[in-house]
């Protein structure tokens, strides 16, 4: 194409493409699209002249050792590779590169590493771990292994809500509700417990005082109540560490609104001195983020009594503001991802538009990645309180399922494997869509065995898995590729061959959804070869040639679900 086109290689590598497997015909391995070479083409140029242009084109093209086939399409040139070629070349690459098949692709040869700081998770100790949190605990996951793969340094911070009044109300509250040993064995239920018993009583005009006076003394650094207060927060974290790890999630970092507090009024000086604050008749602090300077958008950052907001985030720009500059101070980095409900979009957008009056270009790089609510998630003990709620729910749930289905081996570990499986289903059903869509969370739906679900990915791997066990492993530098000429084994190489470019997909918007339908077709590809295309009782040339492409296709559904944060597992 180089040579016939006059362009260089590397300018045709975004403009080729691998062609999706149908189920209902047999299709080209790849596809020129033609607008995308043809310079400068505009909008008008007719898909008829689009058309016969393929056309000319795939006329002076020829067929080689490489391509066995050229046709044009409308507006596409197509390209089928010599069948043999095809398996050899795929399978070395899978084999070769392992768990970085896909990311080591051209597609990303310009795409430069990156320092990425992404906060995600954010609950506010004491109160509920709601569905909110739980859906921005794995998308924020997500995009940190994503960024990980493809070669970019992530700093994960969880920035925790771990000052404000409330904890006025929890101290008071210890005092008369709290066991220093509940808090020990289990600190996020017991403070939540104490914060709904001290809640009742808040109306009362003592109790008020009372708050008011611990938060006080807080904020002025007393040292009994900062130690009650650290005592608070620190075994909540250990707690945290542990219900994240049975997510399969980390953190670099656990900040707070705590450390911010200080900051936040340095902030409130600069935007002062930069002439950026102004009063309201109330003594409200506002910063005015209209074009036309007209007042028509504002953003509060100011309580009348002097100090910043920290009532809730959406209130409150200020600690963003100085989160924010003290984390570029501290990294560095080349972008920042919040990672939020779109509830929350406009208090990222004033944020974002703040720090550039404030003379930050590089609040241009910050990016908010919001999603949609998750309605009707709710446990067998009512609504979700606490994550770990989420995970023994859907771990039980699982464990019924498998002990009810009559093709359930026994494994190893059970409790694990259901635990596995489970948070497969959840992770899949809350990715399938665009993350900004709502949805109605399912039980039933997200835990089906059929159909495209977690459940599904997960019985699929495992299967490929015992077939290897079963038959021995497979070696690939004795394979007869002759043998892989079905075309339920062409589909799955030819699926094997677009993974880069659902890779690139999800770089580019970080929606997880083009993975999820990625794996869901190569787990239907698979379940059909296996039964087609048996290794059992074939000769030993298609038997092992068999398992070599099963291998391929196992290797990279691990390496898919990994990304998402699932662990595949090998028995079920």
């Amino acid at each position: 194409l180089s040579k016939v086109l006059d362009l260089p290689p590397e300018n045709l590598i975004k403009s080729i493409s691998a062609v999706p497997v149908s189920k209902k015909r047999h299709v080209a391995d790849f596809q020129l699209s033609i607008a995308s070479v043809i310079e400068n083409s505009s909008s008008d140029c007719l898909s008829q002249d689009l058309h016969l242009q393929a056309q000319q084109l795939a006329e002076r093209l020829k067929c080689d050792s490489v391509v066995s086939e050229i046709s044009a399409g409308p507006g596409t040139v197509n390209f089928t590779i010599n069948r043999e070629l095809l398996a050899k070349t795929v399978l070395q690459q899978v084999w070769k590169d392992g768990s970085e098949y896909g990311v080591k692709s051209e597609l990303f040869s310009t795409v430069p590493r990156q320092k990425a700081v992404i906060e995600f998770s954010s609950p506010n100790i004491a109160k509920k771990f709601h569905i909110g949190h739980l859906r921005s605990t794995i998308v924020g996951n997500f995009i940190a292994n994503l960024k990980v793969a493809l070669g970019h340094d992530v700093v994960r911070i969880n920035y925790l809500g771990d000052w404000g009044m409330q904890f006025g109300l929890l101290g008071v509250g210890f005092q008369s509700f709290g066991s220093k040993e509940k808090l020990k064995s289990s600190p996020l239920q017991h403070l939540f417990e104490v914060y709904v018993q001290i809640n009742k009583a808040a109306e009362d005009e003592n109790t008020k005082k009372m708050a008011k006076d611990f938060f006080r003394k807080l904020e002025e650094h007393d040292e009994q109540t900062l130690s009650i207060w650290k005592q608070f927060r620190d075994l909540s974290i250990e707690e945290y560490i542990r219900v994240y790890k049975r997510l399969g999630v980390h953190f670099d970092e656990y900040s707070g609104e705590s450390f911010y507090q200080k900051k936040a009024q340095e902030v409130l000086k600069m935007l002062e001195d930069k002439g950026l604050l102004q009063k309201t008749i109330k003594g409200t602090g506002i910063v005015d983020l209209s074009e036309k300077k007209d007042l028509s958008t504002v953003s509060t950052v100011m309580r009348s009594d002097g100090t910043s907001l920290y009532i809730t985030r959406q209130v409150s720009p200020s600690l963003d503001l100085a989160a924010a500059i003290d984390r570029m101070n501290k990294h560095s980095w080349d972008t920042m991802i919040y990672v939020t409900d779109k509830s929350q979009s406009n208090h990222f957008q004033h944020l974002f538009q703040i720090l550039k009056l404030m003379g930050y270009d590089w609040a241009e790089r910050c990016q908010h990645v919001s999603f949609g609510l998750v309605q009707g998630m709710k446990t067998r003990r009512g609504e979700v309180i606490f994550l770990e709620d989420v995970l023994n729910e859907v771990r039980s749930r699982m464990l019924q399922n498998m002990t009810s289905t009559k093709t359930t081996k026994e494994v190893q570990d059970p409790l694990e494997t259901a635990e596995k499986v489970g948070l497969a289903a959840l992770i899949i059903q809350d990715f399938r869509g665009l993350l900004s869509s709502d949805y109605q969370f399912s039980w039933d739906r997200a835990l089906q065995s059929r159909g495209d679900t977690g459940v599904f990915l997960q019985y699929t791997h495992a299967r490929l898995h015992s077939l290897e066990q079963m038959h021995g492993n497979a070696e690939l530098t004795d394979i007869n590729v002759a043998c892989l000429q079905e075309p339920d084994a062409i589909s799955i190489l030819q699926h094997l061959l677009r993974y880069d470019e659902v890779l690139y997909r999800s770089s580019q918007d970080l929606q997880p959804k083009h993975i999820v339908s990625y794996l869901l077709t190569l787990s239907h590809l698979a379940a059909v070869a296996h039964k087609t295309l048996p290794v059992k009782g074939s000769t030993p040339d298609v038997a092992q040639a068999r398992l070599c492409l099963f291998k391929a296709a196992r290797l990279v559904l691990a390496n898919g679900m990994k990304l998402l944060g699932i662990t595949p597992v090998t028995q079920m």
